[in-house]
């Protein structure tokens, strides 16, 4: 892709002299600033800033705006779809050392936090009082990061994404406002909703600093379970019910065997190597055991066999370790492979017909393609390897992932469930939303003239 001129001496002096060493043009530090997780080719920006303050996140963008440089936002670097990716060269605004839990509101239910506290980093911080966050997309993100892409993960099914769960957005726009999106107030009718309009922007239309999110009373008592089956549509069938049946689990999520296989050889665990579904259950002492006897008899009627259960914290904690290596684990099917992550999501009703007409699909591909899922909410994905020298490989990946998307849009559903657009769904975007994606253009525009607000993603101009 074309990039811009190089940074010139004047711009990198002007960071350095805002933060000093927290500014940077080191080869190594950029380099290692423009890759994620995703199979797009690196991408590093010209420099790296580290800054500390909303304030200091508005000179930085007063500052590139003057040169007409671009600015990528950074988390940590998890990002499956190219978000952070300096495809047109910049300044990287790596967020991770505004990691302050700014207060926390025990009786409102909420916190403030700045964009670099991770997930992990919040629950460790409230641990004392009783509350938790619950977005757990499985990676330790940043809650700013988290946010800029709406990221949802295992609890979805039952608290919800990252849209339902943020309250108020500082960000700073790209011509150097400060805005604050909404107060604390649990609702509000006035004017537009702009902290969902930020949620899920991706860094293209303001850097987002700040967040206040809500938190949520830990439940008395908590149960995992694990339980295989004979066939991915036993799975599918089971999780339909489920939830048409109103039982209210907090985490289902589906391993297919050629997951759990990856699985158990990456964790030293011994599942049974067949399709698996993996729940949590929340509630009252009661309450976590009626629902849990529901979902067993479903499960059973459907080709369940062998509920192992995980009361204790320490159980329950190992078995979502397991799940949350899926991508880790798969990694070893084809050592020296990069994944291709696939992410639609359908309507429930249609998530057995959708799951099992993919795994005919890629019945025939070059090598095992695991499948694992938050299917209580209709979210699967396929994990391709693809070896990077051989460009053909990617293009075959490419061709299997067309044809899953346009099942998926076929079927009422969309193109990503939670990983987002970056650059690998752009023109699944217009495919899904059609003249939408134009409003969009039009908004992002308006919020970043200059295109400055990391350029090339979501809707490029």
């Amino acid at each position: 892709m074309n990039r811009p001129r190089e940074l010139n001496a004047t711009l990198v002096n002007e960071l350095k002299a805002l933060l000093g060493e927290r500014a940077t043009s080191a080869r190594g530090i950029c380099e290692q600033h423009g890759k994620d997780e995703s199979h797009f080719p690196y991408a590093p920006p010209d420099a790296v800033v580290f800054p500390h303050t909303t304030e200091e996140v508005r000179d930085v963008v007063n500052i590139c705006r003057r040169h007409q440089i671009p600015m990528i936002p950074y988390g940590v670097g998890t990002s499956l779809e190219g978000h952070i990716l300096a495809v047109k060269g910049g300044v990287c605004v790596d967020l991770s050392q505004m990691n302050k839990v700014l207060a926390v509101h025990e009786a409102d239910l909420d916190a403030v936090v700045q964009a670099g506290v991770t997930r992990k980093q919040l629950n460790d911080h409230i641990r004392h009082t009783g509350l938790f966050f619950p977005i757990d997309p499985g990676a330790d993100a940043t809650i700013g990061g988290m946010s800029a892409t709406r990221a949802s993960g295992t609890n979805a099914v039952r608290y919800g994404t990252m849209r339902e769960n943020v309250l108020s957005l500082t960000v700073v726009l790209a011509d150097g406002r400060i805005i604050k999106t909404a107060r604390r107030a649990k609702k509000s009718a006035a004017g537009y909703d702009l902290t969902r309009l930020f949620v899920g922007s991706e860094g293209t239309l303001g850097i987002i600093t700040e967040i206040t999110v809500k938190l949520y009373a830990v439940q008395e008592a908590m149960s995992a379970a694990v339980c295989a089956f004979d066939t991915v549509e036993g799975c599918t069938r089971t999780v339909i019910q489920t939830i048409q049946a109103g039982v209210p689990v907090a985490r289902c999520e589906i391993v297919d065997a050629t997951a759990i296989s990856c699985i158990n050889k990456y964790n030293k665990t011994d599942y049974r190597v067949a399709p698996t579904l993996f729940f949590e259950f929340h509630g009252s002492q009661a309450s976590v055991v009626e629902q849990a006897e529901a979902v067993q008899e479903i499960a059973r009627e459907n080709g369940g066999m062998d509920f192992q259960w995980a009361t204790k914290a320490e159980e329950r904690t190992r078995l979502w370790e397991a799940r949350h290596n899926f991508y880790f684990a798969g990694l070893q099917l084809r050592p020296g492979c990069r994944a291709i992550s696939t992410d639609v999501c359908v309507p429930i009703s249609r998530l057995a017909e959708c799951v099992s007409e993919t795994m005919k699909d890629v019945a025939g591909y070059l090598c095992p393609v695991p499948l694992a899922g938050h299917v209580g909410d209709g979210n699967f994905h396929l994990m391709f390897l693809v070896d990077p020298a051989k460009p053909e490989e990617l293009e075959l990946a490419k061709s299997f992932n067309k044809r899953l998307v346009e099942r998926a849009l076929a079927m009422e559903g969309t193109c990503t469930g939670e990983h987002g657009i970056g650059l690998g769904k752009q023109d699944w975007l217009r495919a899904e939303l059609g003249e939408a994606v134009d409003l969009m253009r039009d908004i992002k525009r308006l919020f970043d003239p200059d295109n400055l607000m990391n350029p090339g993603k979501v809707v490029p101009l």
